[in-house]
């Protein structure tokens, strides 16, 4: 089988991480994987992008294997994250569109993807037939040998006969009991997030932190620079993702500084609740508002309950605070397991604080460092 046959040259060039979103033309792929390789399943293609991000800074080397219409929901991550902090990113895509495409809709973004590509400067290689499939070794080498982007676009006619091997389309049970009561009292909040920061930078300890984007990894660099901190530059809704690539990749205790906003425009609370890192903990610092560009209010500020979200997604340990002593005692208690969501409800408001002084490679290239020492 060709797909077993992908399994075998993914191990073989160092892949030990999948993170997949299923193609149906694309054959038993990603059935097989979980087999042969740790494989998150996602609900969208750009947390991939996080992930992986999180993964590589441990030291793991994922593979990003999607449908080829997925790349149009993954690029400004590609390049805001992947490419700007120079972090390698193998992905396979099945190439729809063009080879006996049966769906329309298929056709327009996917038959110009060679040029997308081109005009962004991004690497990639076509997979014709069984012939190139050595091809994938050479993509996956190339993204980790020069610390960038490459995609694989694999041609269904690879995929052309391939039958399942017994047992790999196998679902697992679904009975189970659902249930839901909570209830919390959500006050006039009195810190802004640069209050909020100040009372939880001090219980950080040796953990390994991602601060969203924009003035939050500011007021989090003026607070409390450390070599632990990822500071993300851009890549809005990729905070927890990274968060969780880290998790899954160190025993390190990992804490993300997560907004309501981009927490809200993220699929990625079902994939940590699945995938439950006990070493987990995301902080959603919510505003109510787009803090980083103007305080536009957010779904969060009248309406959706963050931490509600957090539990229906099937994260069992949550907390809510509205003040540093709250802060304080959740972060305590989550540091018993998780994975674990603390809803911090604040005020909308930025702190003037200085842009940090550091390049994308060397804010990588120290959080890397301090991760891989005791």
């Amino acid at each position: 089988m060709h797909e077993e046959a992908v399994c075998d040259l993914l191990k073989a060039h160092g892949i030990d991480l999948a993170l997949t979103l299923p193609c149906d033309r694309a054959g038993d792929l990603c059935f097989l994987l979980p087999e042969r390789i740790q494989t998150v399943g996602l609900n969208r293609e750009e947390d991939g992008v996080g992930i992986a991000a999180g993964a590589v800074l441990a030291g793991r080397h994922p593979v990003v294997v999607i449908q080829s219409s997925g790349l149009g929901n993954m690029l400004n991550a590609v390049m805001s994250l992947s490419a700007t902090f120079d972090l390698p990113l193998p992905v396979l895509a099945s190439w729809r569109g063009v080879y006996q495409e049966r769906i329309p809709a298929q056709v327009p973004f996917n038959s110009r993807l060679p040029a997308v590509l081109d005009a962004l400067g991004i690497r990639y290689t076509v997979i014709e037939d069984a012939a190139g499939i050595g091809g994938i070794g050479e993509a996956i080498d190339d993204a980790f040998e020069n610390n960038r982007p490459h995609v694989a676009l694999i041609s269904p006619r690879l995929w052309e006969g391939e039958g399942c091997t017994a047992g790999c389309r196998s679902i697992p049970p679904r009975p189970r009991t659902s249930s839901l009561c909570l209830k919390r009292e959500i006050p006039e909040p009195s810190l802004t997030r640069y209050g909020a920061i100040e009372a939880i930078s001090p219980l950080l300890g040796d953990a390994a932190v991602v601060s969203n984007i924009g003035v939050p990894s500011k007021e989090l660099h003026a607070i409390a620079d450390r070599d632990l901190n990822f500071y993300m530059l851009g890549s809005y809704t990729q905070a927890s993702p990274i968060g969780l690539g880290l998790a899954l990749s160190t025993d390190r205790r990992v804490v993300v500084l997560d907004g309501d906003g981009s927490l809200l425009g993220s699929s990625v609370l079902p994939v940590i609740a699945a995938a439950a890192p006990a070493n987990l903990t995301v902080v959603c610092l919510d505003n109510g508002a787009f803090g980083s560009t103007g305080n536009q209010p957010t779904c969060a500020a009248r309406g959706a309950d963050l931490e509600l979200i957090a539990r229906a997604s099937g994260i069992g340990r949550t907390w809510k605070a509205a003040d540093a002593a709250g802060i304080r005692a959740a972060l305590r208690e989550a540091e018993g397991g998780g994975p674990n969501f603390v809803h911090v409800v604040i005020r909308p408001g930025n702190t003037a604080v200085p842009n940090i002084p550091l390049s994308p490679a060397a804010i990588r290239e120290r959080f890397s460092r301090a991760l891989s020492r005791p």
